[in-house]
């Protein structure tokens, strides 16, 4: 079994490739992610399958095809990591999204099957909300 740390790295630089198979590949079949806040659209629980298809949704608004997260800090205690990190994507409309957070995983075995991200979701909001004119996720299952 691979130390958590190197594990939460590893998805982390496979998240920033922009490549939806390999970023799902490092989650759990029944692997949630789950954001901060009541933000309709924003915030909550969502499964693997929705997140896949939301990172498939807002990949061509990316110039480069990807978010990039970078990790500054990250604690590990058992199979869960605690990590610092920013995130930074030039859209192609010209704006820029960049955020801050602290995530925390869960692992199983080799993969992640829980994020909790704690994030600023006014910045998500107003990039990828509806009154941005993206409207990205006013199609998701939650």
């Amino acid at each position: 079994m691979s130390e958590p740390k190197a594990i939460v790295a590893a998805f982390l630089d496979s998240f920033s490739s922009g490549d939806v198979e390999a970023i799902l590949e490092y989650l759990t079949e029944d692997a949630t992610w789950w954001v901060l806040g009541n933000l309709d659209g924003m915030s909550g629980t969502i499964d693997k399958a929705t997140l896949g298809s939301l990172l498939r949704q807002v990949k061509p608004l990316y110039l480069d095809g990807a978010l990039t997260i970078t990790p500054s800090s990250m604690i590990s205690e058992g199979r869960q990591v605690s990590a610092e990190a920013t995130s930074h994507a030039r859209l192609c409309d010209g704006r820029v999204y960049a955020n801050a957070y602290h995530f925390r995983f869960d692992l199983d075995g080799d993969r992640i099957c829980s994020v909790r991200e704690y994030s600023d979701t006014q910045h998500m909001l107003e990039i990828f909300g509806r009154q941005s004119g993206v409207g990205v996720l006013d199609n998701l299952s939650r």
